[in-house]
């Protein structure tokens, strides 16, 4: 049988994925707002952080500059800059030199070639574009009963989205490993401030898996919508 878009049984497979992103975003909320009110014993700035650890593997190419927002920070491989949010750049907490770690670490894949980053940075624009045209197809797919041709092409489509978020869960693990192994090896944090700043990595590493696990049972809700309207 099938159901109408507006009254769909099938959201019910998005209830875990809704249940997870919104634990995601409680404990990383929580979690570094947090670390931003715990100093580190040795003071560094996120500023300093991540020019300590360039200049320790031996990247001297990549800017540092101060960016708008709250925990927008990001690395950009395509002009090697290294953007910190105003709390990360000026900071001296916890979350402060975690945060511009974790960029720093994507900056060393990029230096390194790390193979994951690589294939993520070259699938971007189809991902993009296969994003915006998946939903433009599975909305005509849904309304146009006639067929399911539309709405399978939809699918195959979304599912591009489904493999860049696996792509990017061993892109971010990989870059807080190394972030952690940075500070602990520089001296920017005592042992005990690394495994603070463990706390503060592993939470907004949470927000990628909750992305990951949306995309995937969203496609699965959308293949079990497609064979329903085979049936």
């Amino acid at each position: 049988m099938y159901y109408p878009y507006y009254y769909d049984p099938t959201y019910i497979i998005l209830i875990p994925a809704i249940i997870l992103t919104m634990y995601a975003q409680f404990k990383v909320s929580s979690t570094t707002n947090r670390y931003f009110r715990v100093r580190t014993q040795r003071g560094y700035t996120g500023e300093q952080t991540a020019r300590e650890i360039l200049n320790a593997n031996g990247i001297y190419d990549v800017r540092i500059e101060m960016t708008r927002g709250t925990l927008s920070d990001h690395y950009d491989p395509r002009n090697k800059i290294l953007r910190l949010s105003q709390d990360v750049y000026r900071g001296t907490s916890i979350t402060s030199v975690a945060v511009a770690a974790h960029e720093c670490g994507h900056a060393i894949q990029h230096a390194r070639g790390y193979a994951p980053l690589t294939i993520r940075g070259a699938i971007v624009p189809v991902v993009n574009f296969a994003s915006n045209a998946s939903w433009i197809l599975i909305m005509l797919g849904l309304f146009m009963t006639s067929t399911t041709s539309l709405l399978k092409i939809g699918i195959l489509l979304f599912a591009t989205t489904v493999v860049f978020q696996l792509i990017t869960l061993p892109v971010e693990f990989n870059a807080s490993h190394r972030a952690l192994i940075q500070i602990e090896n520089l001296g920017i944090v005592t042992r005990d401030e690394r495994r603070e700043s463990k706390k503060v990595l592993d939470a907004a590493a949470l927000t990628y898996v909750a992305a990951a696990a949306s995309a995937i049972l969203q496609l699965l809700r959308l293949i079990t919508i497609a064979n329903r309207r085979d049936d």
